[in-house]
């Protein structure tokens, strides 16, 4: 092999590496980029504080809901309301309705999306279902409940938020780590 075939193939093989390399820090870099710009609608993924925010009645923001499981998850999932007309500032609950139909225990994580991305940074999500892993026993149905508020900082342009979640099941998590759910879950 010549000189030539050897710079080309150590340069190539570098081009390789640095390809993987960068693929591997792009989802780092996304998520970043995301928390800077509000881009992509990521939520928080811990509670707020209830901040004494001055109520602004001078306008209302149209919040919808949407809920829908996996593919892989039986549950049935949907809110108790579609769609709710708010005042930036004030504190609502807003519960969504989970329904296990099967035979089986299954844990449940719901993720949420806000619509459009950059109104995420001024929704505001006290207390959530979303924070903690959901244990739902065959056959029983509950309550999740949402408490929220819209920042009054929001601007102008934004009308209508949506909030949409995704369940999983992520049932398979727990088997895995060899915990007994029901257990661990206090059944």
């Amino acid at each position: 092999m010549n000189a030539k075939h050897s710079t080309l193939i150590g340069k190539l093989s570098l081009l390789v590496v640095a390809m993987f390399a960068f693929g591997y820090a792009l989802v780092p870099l996304y998520d970043v980029f995301c928390d800077i710009t509000g881009i992509n609608g990521k939520t928080a993924s811990e509670p707020v504080s209830a901040e004494a925010a001055i109520i602004d009645t001078s306008r209302e923001i149209t919040i919808e809901f949407i809920a829908r499981p996996n593919q892989q998850m039986p549950w049935i999932f949907k809110p108790e309301v579609r769609r709710m007309r708010v005042h930036p500032g004030e504190i609502h609950i807003m519960n969504y309705l989970a329904e296990n139909p099967t035979g089986r225990a299954i844990v449940g994580q719901a993720v949420p999306s806000v619509s459009p991305g950059q109104a995420a940074l001024f929704f505001h999500k006290i207390e959530c279902f979303c924070f903690t892993q959901q244990y739902l026993a065959g056959g029983n149905d509950m309550l999740m409940p949402l408490q929220f508020y819209v920042d009054p900082a929001l601007p102008a342009q934004f009308s209508t938020i949506t909030l949409s979640y995704t369940l999983y099941d992520v049932t398979s998590q727990w088997q895995d780590s060899g915990q007994d759910i029901a257990t661990e879950f206090g059944e």
